[in-house]
């Protein structure tokens, strides 16, 4: 019996709420809508480290970043390169299991060419050189604004020309030329929604009369002073979000929704392809993110926190069609990323190398209401979470937030000083404490958190970085 193909497609910096089959009318997302209708929506999925490498690291190995170590975007060689001798990195193992394995779009490693165990890639990079020999014909990404900066600009090339698209034909490409005689794994990630927010013109204005939500604020954040300074540090250092009015906030939501909207009508290509090369009866779609956004939630922006903005992500599994699978099917329970590797090793016939916190999600046993999750961000940042109640705390600036997401999806109203949670949320820093001692026993002296100072209001974070690139051909980091 010939093996089921694998395609993994996942944006950058895909927050939860922004798929309208899951609820938010304010955008268009139709081939995620047919996913949500033709597969299962895994509504409570988490990033472990809610940054671009960390991430993909767990997606590569099914290792948590605060059990790898793999807590920032420059601490995964190391860890990579251990995983890839010893054959244990995702596409390694299917690759050993007879897959054609091919990764198209951003995936961030480090060196940038590292292959770590797939065959084949083609990356960003590659869609700069070709476009530095196309000048002047079009010239992407010569608007000014960087990689971390999130106010709204539009794109400097047409569709037909974005990064975007070149993904797309990309997947479309190897879809057409592959080994038909062996089933494949290709990743398809697109580099949006990353910032730039810079969308063509064609997607920002079917938003033009559009509605969207405004950023919430919580009896904890209800101006940038009374925030917790310490859990601004990141979009103090990298955003101006905190200097945006109500208007421009909204513009910068709308280049963000236009981007993603971008993306999913060029999925609708892939899927075109799909069918057209009879691939739906075999092939299993699965889509994510790495990370979310906070677009203004609470003043934020940008990732690296465990607030629903930054950590809560899509996940979406498609089985082949004409399985008799469960179509339409909502999963509430808690998952993270780190379940789509046994996950999709389940799907090639393959076992999991060693026991890991990740399960194979198509299992029933997987789905656990009283499963913990942990969280730890550049080890500065950490989580704890069971039951939908979320410990959050900073060790810059020594602050500590607690959130029923049963009641409070939103994370409006901070119940740590709450005396009817005061018992669970002595347990959940008992247990937060504790995993920091296994895994990450740096972070603590005499079993407390090492702290950091807090910024000053407003914003003064020493070495702003806007992380502008253009010709740094030795990064993968071309959004």
């Amino acid at each position: 019996m010939s093996k089921d193909n694998i395609l993994l497609i996942t944006t950058d910096q895909q927050r939860f709420d922004t798929i309208n089959a899951w609820g938010n009318q304010s955008i268009f997302t139709p081939h995620l809508n047919y996913m949500t209708a033709m597969g299962s929506s895994y509504t409570s999925c988490y990033a472990g480290c809610p940054i671009c490498v960390p991430s993909r690291t767990t997606i590569m190995t099914g290792v948590e970043g605060y059990e790898s170590g793999v807590t920032s975007n420059g601490s995964h060689t190391a860890f990579m390169q251990k995983c890839t001798k010893n054959r244990v990195t995702l596409p390694a193992m299917l690759t050993d299991a007879g897959y054609q394995t091919c990764a198209k779009g951003k995936m961030h490693f480090e060196p940038a060419r590292a292959h770590y165990g797939f065959e084949q890639m083609r990356l960003p990079l590659d869609y700069m050189r070709e476009y530095d020999k196309k000048q002047p014909f079009a010239r992407p990404k010569i608007h000014g604004i960087g990689e971390c900066e999130i106010e709204p600009v539009l794109s400097t090339v047409e569709e037909k020309d974005s990064i975007t698209t070149w993904i797309a034909d990309e997947t479309i490409d190897f879809l057409e030329t592959r080994d038909t005689s062996r089933p494949f794994f290709l990743w398809t990630s697109f580099t949006k929604p990353h910032p730039p927010f810079d969308p063509c013109r064609n997607f920002w204005e079917l938003y033009a009369n559009i509605s969207l939500p405004f950023p919430v604020t919580g009896d904890w954040s209800k101006t940038i002073e009374d925030t917790p300074q310490g859990f601004l540090a990141g979009a103090y250092e990298n955003t101006n979000m905190h200097l945006l009015g109500t208007e421009q906030k909204q513009a910068s939501r709308r280049a963000y929704y236009a981007c993603i909207t971008q993306v999913d009508y060029q999925i609708g290509r892939i899927f075109s392809a799909l069918r057209e090369n009879n691939l739906f009866q075999n092939t299993w779609v699965i889509f994510t993110s790495d990370h979310g956004e906070m677009l203004g939630d609470h003043h934020m922006s940008q990732k690296n926190l465990f607030f629903e903005g930054s950590a809560h992500v899509p996940l979406l599994i498609m089985p082949p069609q004409g399985r008799g699978l469960p179509h339409n099917l909502k999963v509430d329970h808690l998952v993270t990323l780190a379940d789509l590797y046994p996950t999709i090793l389940a799907i090639a016939g393959q076992p999991c190398p060693k026991e890991l916190s990740g399960k194979n999600l198509l299992s029933p046993s997987a789905l656990q209401k009283d499963r913990l999750f942990f969280g730890n961000s550049l080890n500065r940042n950490f989580c704890v979470m069971e039951q939908k109640i979320k410990l959050v705390y900073s060790a810059i600036g020594n602050h500590t937030l607690l959130f029923d997401l049963n009641k409070d999806p939103m994370e409006q109203h901070d119940l740590s000083a709450a005396p009817e949670y005061a018992d669970i949320f002595q347990r959940l820093w008992k247990l937060l404490l504790n995993n920091t001692h296994c895994y990450t026993p740096e972070a603590l002296i005499e079993d407390q958190f090492i702290t950091y100072d807090a910024p000053h209001f407003p914003g003064d974070m020493p070495g702003r970085w806007f992380g502008f690139h253009y010709h740094d051909y030795s990064v993968d980091t071309f959004h």
